[in-house]
């Protein structure tokens, strides 16, 4: 089933004193998506932000989808204010919770769309019986913790299997890769099945957004 290839620049590598203003931005020069990677120091080794800050985006004005990214353990506790402050997708590790249907369901009942989050170690048996209830799927490319990694080339195999899979099912899910993807190798990427691109410092390390994602674009012409 293909669907559209959306980008979501990751706000991790944005310009955390003017938050708002950079999101926009990213948003103005033809992103697709926010993706929001909220980190605990416990689950992964740093620090980043919380529901506060969806929040605060949606109140600063940005409409686009928000995709976010929980790299926390426990999990549950923090879905129902992810959702309340503003988050369209919720994408969890099963590693980060003890019930990982539960808390799929949990997502979903209150509004949003639930998203498993693959670590490069993590094994694909993990979707066997929860992938017919996700709307979103992440490879991690990389291992969680920290922005401008370079990008795991055995994730590719991964991306494809997992397009095998979904394609098997025949349902919208989205693939999403997450980790070292910029304008080097977002075509083998989405060659491997991708559709969803999150990139962090490859586009708000540059100093025209716009011309970026422009040129990730083209890499899929």
């Amino acid at each position: 089933m293909t669907q559209p290839i959306l980008i979501a620049p990751s706000i991790l590598s944005a310009d955390f004193a003017r938050l708002g203003e950079d999101v926009s931005a990213v948003l103005a020069a033809g992103a697709d998506m926010v993706h929001v990677d909220v980190m605990d120091q416990h689950f992964v080794p740093n620090l980043t932000f919380g529901s506060m800050v969806v929040g605060a985006l949606r109140r600063y004005g940005i409409q686009a989808p928000m995709d976010v990214h929980l790299m926390t353990t426990p999990v549950d506790s923090l879905v129902p204010d992810m959702i309340a402050q503003g988050a369209d997708y919720v994408s969890f590790h099963p590693e980060g919770t003890i019930h990982v249907d539960r808390t799929i369901q949990l997502i979903r009942s209150l509004g949003a769309k639930p998203g498993l989050a693959l670590n490069p170690a993590t094994p694909l048996h993990v979707l066997d019986h929860t992938l017919e209830y996700l709307d979103l799927v992440v490879v991690m490319s990389v291992n969680p913790g920290f922005g401008g990694q370079p990008f795991i080339e055995a994730s590719l195999d991964k991306i494809t299997q997992i397009r095998n899979r979904i394609d098997r099912l025949g349902k919208p899910i989205r693939l999403e890769v997450d980790g070292g993807v910029g304008i080097g190798n977002i075509r083998r990427v989405v060659d491997a099945g991708a559709d969803t691109i999150v990139s962090g410092s490859a586009i708000f390390n540059t100093p025209n957004y716009a011309n970026t994602i422009q040129l990730l674009r083209d890499q899929l012409m």
